[in-house]
């Protein structure tokens, strides 16, 4: 797997990947990352046509998706080690 390109964004780490015939775009933020697997459609061989793919619309759409992730993360480690189980911390005078 080769990297092929990268797409600026302001918060995300885009990076386009390409093996044999098949394209990979990965999305990432600073805890939790996103990868979409293009297949070998001829529109997305190459970065000019990834580039089609990540409008606005779809950035959106991928950053409703970090935050069920985050949300996702935060309930399992809550359910995990809950709260009202932890001891109570001792009086220290």
């Amino acid at each position: 797997m080769r990297i092929i390109g990268s797409i600026d964004h302001p918060a995300y780490k885009i990076t386009v990947f390409k093996m044999d015939n098949r394209v990979t775009l990965k999305i990432e933020n600073e805890r939790y990352e996103q990868t979409y697997k293009l297949g070998d459609a001829d529109r997305y061989s190459t970065l000019e046509g990834v580039r089609t793919l990540v409008t606005d619309g779809f950035l959106g759409r991928a950053a409703a998706v970090f935050q069920e992730m985050h949300r996702n993360r935060m309930e399992a480690e809550a359910s995990g080690f809950p709260q009202d189980t932890l001891p109570p911390f001792p009086v220290i005078i």
